[in-house]
């Protein structure tokens, strides 16, 4: 049997969540951890989910102004979108939502998640949460909680599609519903709706009753009706 959820709007994480950007953002960090001889592995395996300023200051040498290396980092970003992809099934998932309905929170700054979503031929949502719009990145709630605000929901009756453990965090911290999206397996995942990708996922929507989404992978210890 499928997982049956329904909620007043959807809040999607970006990279790994609706847009695979996997290959443009090993890219970037190599380059920084080439500058300053770091490990690169080590890097990026930190980097996922968590702001570019966050990871900078996390890994550059004592005395790197963190500022302007994250300023450099982030154009490496928006110039290099090259095998940048849409998760299967993204794009008609995201089409078959009403547009006041869905946003994006992302840990990426704005232009940077504008430039991806349109290298994935994604379409941008009327609400978009960005890294720079937030004080604390994930896995503060914050970001979630300010798009739920911006779409006049309760967080409460909000569906979060995350695949990284910053936020999967954060969407919980906002008391939110979180789905994972492909394979992570960290502690906020255990016991969570799991889906591979969007194109068993389904979702119709009326006045009356919000939004419906089936998925296909019954994984959830629970099957929550949350309010509309």
């Amino acid at each position: 049997m499928p997982v049956v959820l329904t909620a007043q709007t959807l809040l999607f994480d970006m990279d790994g969540t609706l847009v695979d950007s996997t290959a443009a953002v090993a890219r970037t960090w190599g380059r920084f951890a080439a500058r300053h001889g770091l490990d690169a592995a080590e890097v990026l395996a930190s980097a996922h989910g968590q702001r570019t300023a966050e990871t900078v200051a996390a890994h550059a040498p004592a005395g790197t102004d963190v500022a302007a290396e994250t300023a450099w980092l982030v154009a490496q970003d928006v110039a290099d979108t090259d095998g940048t992809v849409a998760v299967p099934g993204a794009a008609a998932f995201l089409a078959s939502l009403p547009a006041d309905r869905w946003a994006l929170v992302t840990s990426a700054g704005r232009d940077l998640a504008v430039r991806r979503m349109a290298a994935a031929g994604l379409p941008l949502p009327g609400v978009l949460v960005s890294a720079d719009d937030v004080a604390a990145g994930k896995p503060s709630p914050e970001g979630f909680l300010k798009a739920a605000a911006l779409l006049g929901a309760d967080p409460a009756s909000a569906v979060v599609f995350e695949d990284a453990e910053l936020g999967l965090l954060a969407a919980r911290a906002a008391g939110c519903y979180p789905v994972v999206v492909g394979d992570h397996d960290g502690p906020a995942a255990q016991g969570r709706p799991r889906i591979a990708d969007f194109t068993a996922v389904s979702c119709a929507s009326s006045a009356a009753d919000g939004l419906r989404l089936v998925l296909p992978e019954p994984v959830a210890t629970r099957t929550p009706v949350l309010p509309v």
